[in-house]
């Protein structure tokens, strides 16, 4: 599966039923040299053997190639088509097909039509809670990588940028941790930080970053795992240059602001409704003042959006518009527990929403898994 995190850096993981005997991950561009990665191992039993290779930087061309090679195989070439920001990038967005594998199969399925034999998409955003429990093999093949391969094959070649839920988490960041196939987040880029204490106590992570896709940047939070760390690259970040000259400003969190629909004894008597409270109080208000365009969530198992101004203040203009996304496959939250009085549209289904993005233009539709547009809306600037 291919994911990417941070600007043009890539992720491979794979699996073997058997050690693979100094496996390697090549890439390279059109006519160009190859570099070669040798893979971090990890043993999840004796007949799964995961393998992760990170590479970049990747420089700015359209096409990026790489396989696996051991001494005696090779994968197939795959190759990472990479948009500029005059051509239009394809976003598929997902989120919440945990526990819920018959449902994702059908909307892949849906997804499939809709972009038909001939295309697909260039990006998937995927909003959390991949699987139920991380700790579990059989919810990782079940719920993810089985349906992925069996109706689309996207992960081979469309980069995954994963936001991570609250189901996707052992937040003990050591490297016998529970997390059978995210667990790579820790020390992506330097291994030295392994060392902290915060690894060992669990409050050390990185799933938090930023990426450009077209010309929109993406903040990506870790809703699960508040810290000072998190808030103070949100703050910088929000204020970069690179974010602040996008044409479209993106975060993504997986709890959204403002949920509408939970378990009512959940969200009431297990005290469920505290738990992305840090998210509508400390990173919204920061969300208005730095004139984020979208946040994109899912936790919530429905579709819902609301579009409202960046604030009260009539002589500041602009909007930000929330969307929760949770219909990739997971049992639907159909009870309604709060009223925020905002959201334009709401839906009680499965879903996926398709996300273009081309220069001065943005395009979002959201989709039911039989294929009926529920919502749409664009911006041009």
């Amino acid at each position: 599966m291919l994911f990417e995190h941070g600007d043009n850096h890539y992720y491979v993981v794979w699996e073997t039923s058997c050690t693979s005997g100094a496996p390697l991950l090549e890439w390279w561009y059109d006519d160009a040299s190859r570099h070669s990665i040798e893979p971090w191992y990890r043993k999840i039993d004796d007949t799964h053997h995961r393998y992760t290779a990170i590479f970049g930087p990747v420089a700015n061309i359209s096409h990026v190639h790489y396989k696996v090679n051991n001494y005696r195989l090779s994968t197939k070439q795959y190759t990472i088509v990479r948009r500029g920001e005059a051509e239009l990038n394809r976003v598929l967005v997902i989120a919440d097909n945990q526990n819920g594998p018959t449902e994702f199969r059908k909307v892949l399925t849906g997804i499939q039509q809709y972009y038909g034999a001939s295309s697909k998409p260039d990006t998937i955003l995927h909003v959390g809670d991949a699987v139920q429990n991380v700790g579990s093999l059989s919810n990782w093949q079940r719920q993810l990588f089985a349906p992925m391969e069996d109706r689309s094959g996207l992960h081979h070649t469309t980069p995954t940028i994963f936001v991570p839920g609250n189901h996707d988490h052992d937040k003990r960041r050591v490297s016998s941790n529970r997390n059978l196939y995210m667990d790579m987040y820790h020390g992506l880029y330097d291994t030295d930080e392994l060392g902290k204490a915060a690894v060992t106590n669990g409050s050390y992570h990185r799933f938090f970053h930023s990426l450009s896709v077209g010309s929109a940047r993406i903040i990506v939070l870790d809703a699960e795992c508040a810290s000072k760390e998190e808030s103070e690259f949100l703050e910088r970040e929000l204020k970069s240059l690179a974010f602040q000259s996008a044409r479209f400003r993106i975060v993504a969190v997986h709890i959204p602001p403002y949920i509408e629909f939970w378990d009512p004894y959940g969200w009431n008597k297990k005290n469920e409704k505290h738990w992305g409270e840090h998210i509508r109080l400390e990173y919204d208000p920061l969300f208005r003042k730095h004139n984020v365009d979208l946040v994109i969530s899912g936790h919530q198992h429905n579709y819902q959006r609301s579009t409202v101004s960046h604030s009260t203040n009539s002589a500041r203009l602009g909007t930000i518009t929330y969307a929760i996304v949770g219909g990739a496959g997971g049992m639907l939250d159909l009870e309604r527990v709060e009223d925020w009085n905002m959201y334009n549209v709401t839906y009680l289904n499965h879903h996926f929403v398709a996300l273009d993005i081309k220069d001065r233009s943005l395009s979002w539709t959201a989709v039911s898994s039989t294929g009926s547009v529920i919502d749409h809306f664009a911006v041009q600037r």
